[in-house]
């Protein structure tokens, strides 16, 4: 087979990441060839052509005009292979990163390529910034990481034969590489965004027992993300609050992960999810919050997440629920608007009533602002403190009796290694691009219904939907 895989990008990062792992499961099994609008500072193991017209920002979109970013793609194809390739595999199309992107692949559909499209991420979910006013490409296949994107696209129009699972392989850390001193720290191992959730794992520290240090291995990269991390750098600070950050500039990732005591996961939002599978294959226990309907994938495969949490529950006068209410709404209505998508105020009521139950609130539905309010509580009061355990048992549980479970970690290394190996992925991708060749498609995707499932306002977050504020 031949494979033209398309990114608007390849700097280091998570999809990157994707699109190189895929590049070296399919091997000597198929001929490949990788375009994208800004080239990796370091070796990619696949030949690549620069596009610049594929690339993020205003300016590759004045300059270059769709059909002639779609000529130089089919120029590029067909140098390389005569008859062209078998399919076009174009990684992230659902983001306006490029305004232009959805029209290129029109144009391309248009010449007679058959498309696979993989969706890493929408911006229906939270992104409203990097939303396409126009339709999406239809009458083709499209892929997800996950079995919640998969149930959500289903709903929104598309069929069974045109849509694929395409779940992430795991590179292992190679635990038995050498030994490894176990320090006293516990690893957050993400890049900073703000829908890592960094002040739940600032809360979760104050609940550590054995004075470990909270170490959190990169800084963001987009401005906003930026602004948020400096705010908790400055706030860890001012309380002299026993938190590392951007340890893995300093040191090996593997081995901070096989160092620490433990991992922990406060993710808000994930994609795919790595931060549920990567630590157990360093021999390592994961703690903290569990993501249903992402995780359902993993459980589904045996890896067992029953010891994480699904909430963390504040009392909301802690914050002031009218001013919760206040914000929360206001941001619903910001957004929904920026979408073009109509609500109406008794659905906003309903679900404020349901997720404030007991007059609670679960941290990860709220900002910056809040959460410093909440840390700054639980740090003045031991009788506050005891209440907010009392309302999360999982607080005072000691890491001990988890830390020496050696049948869950041997339980959840072989179920990540048997379910997300390089072998399994390759059988998958080859089989999807078998039926993309022989199978056409026609289905298209009603974006009313898309925002509809993505603005669900039970798990509607300012973390994730507000802007950042001091």
């Amino acid at each position: 087979m031949k494979i033209a895989f398309i990114h608007y990008h390849l700097k280091t990062g998570g999809v990157t990441t994707v699109l190189k792992q895929q590049v070296e499961a399919l091997g000597e099994e198929c001929e490949v060839l990788v375009l994208s609008g800004e080239l990796p500072d370091i070796s990619f193991p696949a030949d690549l052509v620069h596009i610049p017209g594929l690339g993020y920002g205003s300016r590759s979109q004045k300059i270059y005009k769709p059909e002639e970013v779609a000529d130089d793609i089919i120029k590029a194809v067909f140098s390389r292979w005569n008859n062209g390739c078998d399919v076009l595999h174009v990684h992230n199309p659902m983001l306006a990163k490029n305004i232009n992107f959805l029209k290129i692949l029109k144009a391309l559909q248009k010449s007679g390529i058959k498309l696979f499209l993989q969706i890493h991420d929408f911006a229906e979910d939270g992104r409203p910034l990097s939303y396409f006013p126009e339709e999406y490409v239809s009458d083709c296949h499209y892929g997800v990481i996950n079995s919640r994107d998969y149930n959500i696209l289903l709903k929104a129009g598309l069929k069974k034969q045109g849509l694929h699972k395409i779940f992430n392989t795991i590179k292992p850390i190679d635990s038995d590489k050498k030994e490894s001193c176990i320090k006293n720290y516990v690893l957050y191992p993400i890049r900073a965004i703000r829908r890592k959730n960094i002040g739940e794992a600032i809360l979760l520290s104050l609940f550590f027992q054995n004075n470990e240090t909270l170490t959190i291995t990169l800084p963001p990269n987009s401005m906003s993300d930026i602004i948020s991390y400096a705010g908790w750098k400055k706030y860890v600070k001012e309380n002299n609050l026993d938190v590392e950050f951007e340890a893995g500039l300093k040191k090996d990732f593997s081995e901070l992960m096989l160092s620490a005591k433990f991992i922990i996961t406060t993710s808000i939002t994930e994609g795919f999810g790595f931060s549920f599978l990567e630590p157990w294959t360093a021999k390592k226990i994961l703690r903290g919050r569990k993501l249903p309907d992402i995780c359902h994938d993993f459980e589904k495969n045996g890896i067992a997440l029953d010891h994480l949490y699904d909430k963390l529950l504040i009392p909301l006068e802690w914050i002031g629920k009218d001013k919760f209410y206040e914000v929360w709404k206001a941001c619903i209505l910001k957004n929904c608007s920026l979408f073009d998508f109509k609500i109406n105020e008794e659905e906003i009521q309903k679900s404020f009533t349901k997720i404030t139950g007991n007059n609670n609130i679960d941290f990860g539905l709220l900002y910056e602002p809040f959460q410093k309010q909440i840390i700054s509580h639980v740090l003045s009061s031991k009788n506050e403190t005891k209440k907010l355990i009392k309302l999360n048992p999982y607080l005072s549980s000691p890491a001990s009796s988890f830390l020496n479970n050696k049948a869950l970690i041997e339980n959840n290394i072989n179920a990540v290694l048997n379910n997300y190996s390089k072998t399994t992925y390759k059988k998958n991708l080859l089989k999807i691009y078998s039926k993309i060749i022989n199978n056409p498609v026609h289905q298209r995707l009603d974006k009313n219904i898309l925002l509809s499932e993505f603005i669900n306002l039970e798990q509607f977050s300012l973390l994730k939907w507000n802007d950042y504020v001091e």
